[in-house]
């Protein structure tokens, strides 16, 4: 008989409910799950659905925003009281497995054939390991590409992007909106300071620059290649977008979907929310720009990069149920699992090979955008180290003098360098 899925959406206001543990205790029969993003939750539903049928166990889902995600997870940390599954970031992951309080996984992996660590990403395998041990499974991973609202284009007859475009081109075509739209409020693009993994990490990246360092010990905010990337952003990108305050109280999907933009840098993860928008046709997918050199004098070479990043299926080390945990993980994680996932739209795949199928996943809605930068382009793992998070919020906050003041960003890059370089000491 097929088992109930039980499914609980939560908000912020209701973090308490969720913290005091009513709500995270798991029965013989049930196991609980935490994720982040609603958009993901009908395809892992599905799919839970199917391992439920075989299983006779019971999965219940708890989804929640960001903040209060991990707001939930330190508490429970903290009280012993954790949900069973869970997803684990990059940002993140360090302190939770420092701390103890994930489930050492490899002698699960040993013991199913379904899993071999190879068929995964690397840097996202390598993300979630630590001193030989393996504390999450590949559950995804995203690539970025630019979506553009047909709607604004057409208004103000611009020609649509097409995958052979530059970031000069980029820049340019976001201008020629703004000025063309500046009697109605329309900008050309976003790209806030906590814009990172879907914004300017991808320029710094394509021109050369990096923000930290291969072996995670020294910032590269300060290296030339980065700082000219950050004066691109600011010279060429900021002209064209809302003002600081303004990307600071609304996100840039909300403004595309109102067309108070033109263009925007998104990532795969965002699909869904375009395609289940009421104005659904006005939106349309084109590869990241690449970075010609050439264009400014430098050499004949440009090159495309698109920051990728992979969540972890994680499970509490004091899980009550730790084998039916890791069922459900090798269920959502395997080959045919991955495929299921990118059929269904959920997320691109953290198994190599199994994303093909996310590029039609929405109908009329071309993803391919997302799945062609990982033949003509290079995919840069997301920039990390044991505290991210710390020295990213410094991004966030200390860029914000920059955006209002471009000429300040070459001072503001060295400072930042430094008060990061501070934090990797610590690590």
């Amino acid at each position: 008989m097929k088992r109930r899925v039980m499914v609980l959406t939560c908000s912020a206001m209701a973090a308490a409910a969720i913290m005091g543990g009513s709500t995270m205790v798991s029965a013989a029969d049930t196991v609980s799950v935490a994720i982040w993003d609603n958009n993901q939750l009908s395809g892992l539903q599905e799919i839970a659905n199917e391992w439920s049928e075989e299983s006779g166990v019971d999965v219940e889902f708890q989804v929640m925003d960001w903040t209060t995600y991990w707001t939930m997870l330190e508490a429970g940390a903290s009280g012993g009281e954790m949900p069973d599954v869970f997803w684990m970031h990059s940002a993140n992951a360090q302190k939770y497995m420092d701390a103890g309080l994930l489930l050492d996984m490899n002698s699960y992996i040993e013991e199913d054939d379904a899993i071999d660590l190879e068929n995964y990403f690397p840097g996202i395998v390598e993300l979630y390991s630590q001193d030989g041990v393996q504390y999450a499974i590949p559950k995804d991973h995203d690539t970025i590409a630019a979506v553009y609202n047909k709607a604004v284009f057409d208004k103000y007859g611009i020609d649509y992007p097409t995958d052979d475009w530059t970031w000069e081109d980029f820049a340019s075509i976001a201008q020629q909106i703004a000025d063309a739209g500046a009697d109605d409020g329309v900008y050309g693009t976003y790209m806030n300071t906590g814009s990172n993994q879907s914004g300017w990490y991808n320029i710094i990246y394509a021109m050369g620059g990096e923000i930290i360092s291969e072996d995670k010990k020294s910032s590269g905010m300060d290296k030339e290649e980065t700082i000219a990337a950050m004066n691109f952003v600011g010279e060429k990108i900021l002209p064209a977008c809302p003002s600081q305050d303004s990307m600071a109280n609304t996100p840039g999907d909300t403004m595309l979907m109102s067309g108070k933009i033109g263009l925007y840098l998104d990532g795969s993860w965002m699909a869904k929310s375009y395609y289940d928008a009421d104005n659904a046709a006005d939106f349309a997918w084109v590869e990241i720009p690449y970075y010609d050199a050439n264009e400014n004098g430098q050499c004949d070479e440009g090159e495309r990069a698109s920051i990728y990043n992979g969540l972890g299926w994680s499970i509490a080390a004091n899980s009550s149920v730790p084998d039916e945990a890791w069922s459900l993980i090798s269920a959502f994680s395997d080959e045919a699992g991955q495929l299921r996932q990118s059929e269904l739209g959920v997320t691109m795949s953290g198994y190599i090979g199994c994303s093909e199928p996310f590029a039609n996943a929405f109908g009329d809605m071309d993803l391919s955008a997302f799945t062609k930068v990982e033949e003509d382009g290079r995919l840069v793992f997301r920039p990390y180290s044991k505290y991210s998070a710390r020295w990213e919020d410094d991004f966030t906050q200390k860029f914000i003098d920059a955006w209002n003041d471009p000429s300040l960003m070459e001072d503001t890059c060295l400072e930042l360098a430094e008060s990061m370089n501070s934090i990797l000491a610590e690590e």
